[in-house]
């Protein structure tokens, strides 16, 4: 390979870039303009929205008169008292409207339609308080009742009409509350509630109220009995009759006004907590009798650090796929809607050459809008917080984000370099896939969605970077990048991730831009016409035209139907395994999972291989293989096994924990009470059998058709080790995955790797129903040790295990490959 040639490539791919006007547009201008222009906009609309008034209704206001009743005042005119927020200008952010008539001012037309139109639903809002006070009381003794059996006592309600119900009155009782009945008595107060909150839901959206509040009557009347009482020491039974608050969380305007009429309500009734407690003599802080000081230790690098951690991992990613998004459509697509493809061939540069130039070009692209991108909306992003320090507490926390050390912007550079190169050579390969620039579009938008997503869940605040996803496309620059951000002191422990971050990240590029040269290799790719999809005739051909093996693309659209039905699948058998594991059903979770199997991985197999091929037999490789073969499937299972165990105890520091629902899985299958051969059903049998049928059957033999045996066994493997959802076992099912799928190509026969599955499945469940004296006398114990709930060999008997699985696949290796397909005559 010339370099001489790719830096040609190179060249002339990125003079012909900076020569298209929208490129550059794209690339340099756009984001100079869009994010100041961005911010301002954001800011002022923001501020804008937060600041109109909304509205308020309070009907029963008599009830809050200051001066007749001896209580704080709670507004004045239309507005709230600005004491009562800790943002004095919120009182101007909401415009109240009471029942009461206001001296010397005329009350506007629309304050009384609002007035008017409120109290039409009194009688409705109290039915529901009403219904909600009733649950509420029933919920509570339902609570202590729960809390008291767990301690071997009994509750029984305090039926008086000095004393209500008491929900912390335990006793014995020859009569104790009915769980049942109470837990049906909620549920019809539920049903209650959501008939009457039905009709004022729509009665509230068709106004133009935020808020309603509600003070019943007697309400100050019961506040001042209340401190009469308190100064005279009284017992106080008698309960305050509860305001009503209405609103509507679905509303963002109704959201807001409810926040800041709650800060005003909740700092009010503080006031006559007070007051209460100053005319008892009694301390203030008696209300708060623990009252912790809260110390924020947060600094303002730290504040800063948390927000760009945020923001600049996600522009990287969504940036770098976004730029080389259309260089790579333009030079992959456009070239062929162009003509200049054939150009380009002619010319002494190999077809590698050629790759690597254009691989190149749109990696530069990439890099460069990435870093543009988040150096613009980086110091936008500062700029506009500046500019709003100082403006209440909010704005004095982001007026603290300041940029990131350099360290930490080096940092992204250098991770900007692995993200660009992996985007820039997948969407390379989609662009030559493409035959125009607008199938290229389709091709190379699932691949924007798909990093979105993954962008998005690395903005999880519980996301973290682990070995485990240090190695994950994507997700690991990404937290690597967090996390950096975010460590304000020290930063060594993390810098022990860059390894496995940039070298894998370098592996998928290249494994990504091998599969663009292979494209771009193809006259067939480079050269296709549009194809054109009629329903009617590619199910005349289906039934018509059928080879006797799978294609390629059948062999795929197999796989993501299987996919397809694991997902949709999934949540009703995990539901379902609950639910059984709760009852104690070990049977119902061993008939569950073998049904399952069946449905999502056995069946579309068989059902695909009688439709679409006319050999079934070669289609799922039904054919008896020779007894090497058989001795093989035999033998590796028990060499494996071991080896398998000890390889996951080595990196169980690698992998995140496993999850309960094992734990409770194995328990099922050890349990001594359910015969053996319902978990060699549902896990050595029912895996065995579909699992092979799928994967080195139909699947393997579609992927064969490729000509390339060793690309279809990796292709089979690794998406048997994606089904199995738990990171230790995908790892360990796409190795094993790897020896089925050999042995099924030698032989030409899915019967060994069906052997071989069973065995090895079928020793799990052998060792957990081993007795635990057979762990400590006989046999076992001179082979294997337990460690940490595993069964381990000791070192001789692993030696021996990798002497004899390592000479039984080298074997393997060395063996000519079974013919795919039946001899044409």
């Amino acid at each position: 390979m010339s370099w001489k040639n790719v830096r040609l490539i190179f060249l002339r791919e990125v003079r012909d870039q900076l020569r298209d006007r929208r490129t550059l547009f794209m690339v340099a201008i756009l984001p100079l303009l869009l994010y100041p222009a961005l911010g301002i906009g954001m800011v002022e609309m923001t501020l804008t929205f937060s600041q109109q008034a909304r509205n308020v209704v309070i009907l029963g206001a008599a009830e809050l008169d200051s001066q007749r009743h001896g209580l704080p005042p709670m507004y004045v005119g239309n507005r709230f008292l600005p004491t009562l927020f800790t943002d004095p200008g919120d009182a101007d952010r909401l415009y109240l409207t009471t029942d009461v008539p206001r001296e010397g001012d005329a009350i506007p037309d629309a304050d009384r339609a609002r007035i008017r139109v409120a109290q039409s639903q009194i009688e409705s809002i109290h039915e529901l308080a009403e219904l909600v006070r009733q649950r509420r009381e029933i919920e509570t003794l339902l609570t202590a009742y729960s809390l008291a059996a767990a301690s071997g006592l009994e509750v029984v309600p305090q039926e008086t009409e000095e004393t209500p119900t008491s929900p912390d009155a335990v006793a014995t009782s020859e009569d104790p509350i009915d769980a049942v009945a109470l837990q049906a008595e909620i549920a019809e107060l539920l049903e209650a509630e959501e008939v009457v909150k039905a009709s004022l839901t729509e009665w509230f959206q068709h106004s133009d109220i935020q808020v309603l509040v509600v003070i019943p009557e007697g309400f100050a009347e019961s506040l001042k009995q209340q401190t009469e009482r308190l100064v005279h020491r009284e017992p106080i039974h008698q309960e305050i009759p509860h305001p009503v608050v209405l609103q509507n969380s679905a509303d963002e305007k109704s959201q807001i006004a409810y926040r800041r009429v709650r800060e005003a309500i909740d700092n009010w009734e503080h006031l006559v907590l007070q007051g209460q407690l100053s005319a008892a003599g009694l301390p203030a802080s008696i209300d708060k009798p623990v009252d912790p000081t809260r110390v924020d230790l947060a600094q303002g690098d730290q504040i800063a650090a948390n927000l760009w951690s945020k923001l600049f991992p996600t522009l990287l990613v969504i940036m770098a796929v976004t730029g080389a998004f259309y260089p790579a459509i333009d030079l992959g697509a456009g070239e062929k809607e162009r003509g200049t493809m054939e150009t380009l061939l002619i010319c002494p540069a190999t077809r590698t050459e050629i790759v690597l130039g254009k691989f190149f070009t749109v990696m530069l692209f990439s890099i460069s809008t990435a870093l543009l991108n988040i150096a613009c909306m980086g110091a936008t992003g500062s700029h506009m917080m500046n500019l709003t320090a100082g403006a209440g507490p909010t704005g004095a926390l982001m007026g603290d984000a300041q940029f990131p050390p350099l360290a930490s912007l080096a940092w992204l550079v250098i991770l900007a370099v692995p993200l660009s190169a992996l985007f820039s050579s997948l969407s390379l390969a989609f662009a030559m896939l493409a035959r125009s620039s607008k199938e290229g579009q389709y091709y190379l938008t699932p691949l924007l969605l798909v990093t979105m997503g993954l962008t998005f869940f690395c903005l999880y605040p519980g996301v973290e970077i682990d070995p485990f996803k240090s190695i994950m496309p994507v997700v690991g620059p990404a937290l690597l990048l967090k996390s950096l951000l975010l460590a304000t002191g020290n930063t060594a422990e993390l810098l022990v991730y860059a390894i496995p971050v940039l070298l894998s990240s370098l592996a998928y590029c290249a494994l990504a831009l091998w599969w663009a040269i292979e494209l771009f290799s193809q006259e067939s790719v480079l050269f296709r016409e549009a194809e054109r999809f009629d329903l009617k005739l590619w199910v005349a051909h289906i039934f018509r035209d059928k080879d006797s093996t799978p294609s390629f693309t059948e062999a795929a659209f197999c796989i993501v139907l299987i996919l397809m039905l694991w997902f949709v699948l999934m949540p009703v058998q995990q539901s379902a395994f609950a639910e059984a594991l709760i009852a104690g059903d070990s049977i119902e979770v061993f008939r569950l999972q073998t049904i399952f199997m069946i449905a999502t991985i056995g069946t579309p197999a068989v059902m695909m291989g009688l439709l679409l091929t006319s050999r079934v037999n070669w289609t799922l490789k039904l054919r008896w293989p020779a007894w090497q073969y058989w001795l093989a499937a035999l033998i590796l299972p028990f060499t494996l096994q071991p080896i398998s165990v000890q390889l996951l105890h080595w990196l169980g520091w690698f992998f995140p924990k496993l999850p309960e629902g094992i734990e409770q899985l194995a328990n099922a299958i050890s349990d001594p009470s359910v015969p053996v051969w319902w978990p060699l059903l549902a896990v050595a049998v029912a895996p065995a059998v579909c699992e092979e049928l799928a994967f080195r059957g139909f699947i393997l033999s579609g992927l064969q058709r490729s000509g390339r045996n060793w690309l279809a066994i990796v292709i089979s493997a690794v998406v048997f080790g994606l089904i199995h959802g738990i990171p230790q076992q995908q790892f360990n099912a796409a190795l094993l995955g790897i020896i089925i799928g050999l042995l099924a190509v030698r032989s030409g026969s899915l019967l060994p790797g069906v052997l071989f599955h069973f065995i090895y499945n079928g020793m799990q469940v052998a060792q957990s129903r081993l007795p635990e004296s057979s762990l400590e006398e006989g046999v076992i114990p001179t082979l294997f040790h337990v460690d940490e709930g595993s069964l381990l060999p000791h070192w001789p008997v692993l030696l021996v295990c990798v002497a004899v699985s390592a000479t039984l696949i080298t074997w393997l290796v060395k063996q000519p490959s079974a013919p795919s397909t039946p001899c044409k005559a």
